[in-house]
């Protein structure tokens, strides 16, 4: 049986390569040959981000959401509560992630009801009369008389603003979109709504709104730091750019972190340490082929040591730098990565949608072919391919598929004491589940809780040799079993 290229004989792992080399760019400047990195010198100077941060859509909508009801005395905690929201968000790197229009705002930006209050939350979505929620023909019977009072008094007050009937299915299906700045197109209505509407209350704090946008607070910093090595310490507040250290000094501390990970291979180390330097670039907003080599860097250290949910957050925001066509990094290598990941994941549909992304370029990758070539096999129970294609994994395609690869086994050992009967040879079972030697698919079964199975019988040739088997029949209703909690218990930690 052909042993597996990343795997050494004898069942003995070996230090699997973390990272690849890379062809040197001629615009970086000369690589040092005796790296196996291959990184690129960086340049001295470090360019000026732009000041304004580039925000989704969403989270505009969010913000001009926060600031429409928002009093007037609470306008500075609001802003403040606001800045923390969107700061965490971006240390976090889930800006881009969140669901922002069903994210609850601040709550100084709502308007307390009060004796003299006729606002409904228009924020949340849910009017302050119960009606609203489930209207009736009889509407008028559920509204009480001080709501009518109130409601009047806002009509007579409001008539050159907009006409409000009353809070039913009409008014919500004339004057929804008003009030609903989810979706890319919120800040063109806006801005219609607002030129319309100019010297009217609603719009008071459209400009503070962009204001809020445009502060310090969400600018990236330029950082003066010169040590190389930090601890990773989630943010709780702005940035210090005393501590935050500049492109320059990163990119020597890629350096070290490489040497130091060959050296000695101490993970919980290392992944402290590309945290930290992760965060150095979030704050300063560097992104660039330097971003691209440390995420994936980290991505497949963190795969190396069967780490999922710190290679997804890598695997995600290196989704993000490649859509914005930076130049460099391997997106064929990492796009493969992801199809194995949500064979993992059984994801049926980021699967399907990957798979209509595909380019003519990207099919005819090697990485991403073996990848489809694995979800091929998986669909159709083709276990002997599977465990084929196992055995050849480009890359680090292996590790990912390590993730996968005993229960995939459950299924293929189910089938096959299924077909065979009574018992079946042991080294079959070896070879055909993708085992380097019989031991390894010994305490595969006996983890199992089939060990009791494994017999040994006389050969029918009179040789005086024996052979050993496992018995199907009695074998299959515990792996079976096993097969079904396998499929059951899908481990997810850290999908985005």
């Amino acid at each position: 049986m052909t042993t597996p290229p990343w795997r050494a004989a004898g069942g003995t792992a070996v230090q699997r390569p973390s990272f690849h080399p890379v062809s040197v760019r001629k615009n970086l400047g000369k690589s040092n040959s005796s790296n196996t990195y291959s990184t690129s010198q960086a340049p001295q100077q470090q360019q000026q981000p732009a000041r304004r941060t580039q925000f989704p859509d969403a989270l505009k909508a969010y913000v001009a959401r926060t600031f429409e009801d928002c009093p007037s005395e609470n306008k500075a905690e609001v802003e403040v509560s606001l800045k923390k929201i969107i700061t965490d968000a971006f240390e976090n790197e889930t800006v881009w992630t969140i669901d922002w229009a069903t994210h609850p705002l601040p709550a100084a930006a709502r308007r307390q009801s009060t004796t003299t209050s006729d606002k409904m939350d228009i924020s949340s979505g849910d009017d302050s009369s119960p009606a609203s929620n489930t209207p009736t023909k009889n509407h008028s019977s559920n509204v009480s008389k001080g709501s009518k009072r109130k409601l009047s008094s806002r009509i007579a007050s409001d008539k050159n603003e907009f006409t409000v009937t009353r809070p039913d299915k009409k008014y919500k299906k004339t004057n929804a979109s008003d009030y609903s700045y989810e979706g890319p197109d919120a800040f063109k209505r806006l801005d219609k709504r607002y030129k319309r509407h100019q010297a009217k209350n609603v719009f008071s704090h459209y400009n503070a709104m962009h204001n809020a946008l445009d502060s310090p607070a969400f600018a990236p910093i330029v950082g003066r730091a010169t040590n190389l090595e930090k601890r990773y310490l989630r943010l709780t507040s702005a940035p210090d750019p005393d501590t935050v250290r500049p492109l320059h000094v990163l990119e020597k501390t890629l350096e070290l972190l490489k040497s130091k990970w060959k050296a000695e291979n101490n993970y919980s180390y290392i992944c402290d340490q590309f945290k930290s330097l992760r965060q150095d670039l979030t704050v300063q907003h560097i992104k660039n082929d330097f971003t691209i080599n440390v995420y994936e860097i980290h991505a497949r250290i963190a795969l190396e040591k069967a780490d999922l949910g710190e290679y997804n957050q890598c695997q995600s925001q290196l989704a993000n730098l490649y859509s914005e066509k930076i130049p460099g990094g391997h997106p064929h290598e990492f796009k493969a990565y992801r199809i194995l990941y949500l064979l993992h994941t059984c994801n049926r549909t980021d699967m399907n949608d990957i798979l209509a992304s595909l380019t003519p370029a990207e099919k005819e990758d090697r990485a991403i072919l073996h990848a489809l070539a694995v979800r091929s096999a998986v669909a159709g129970g083709n276990f002997h391919r599977f465990f084929k294609l196992y055995l050849d994994a480009p890359n680090m395609g292996g590790y990912l598929m390590d993730s996968f690869i005993d229960r995939e086994r459950l299924a293929a050992l189910a089938a096959i004491c299924r077909s065979y009967r009574p018992d079946i040879p042991f080294r079959h079972i070896t070879e055909e589940l993708g085992f380097e030697n019989d031991a390894e698919c010994e305490a595969f079964i006996v983890k199992h809780n089939a060990g009791n199975f494994i017999k040994t019988k006389e050969s029918s040739k009179d040789d005086g040799t024996n052979k050993i088997v496992l018995e199907t029949v009695k074998a299959l209703p515990i792996i079976e079993a096993a097969k079904a909690v396998a499929f059951k218990k899908v481990d997810i930690k850290g999908q985005i």
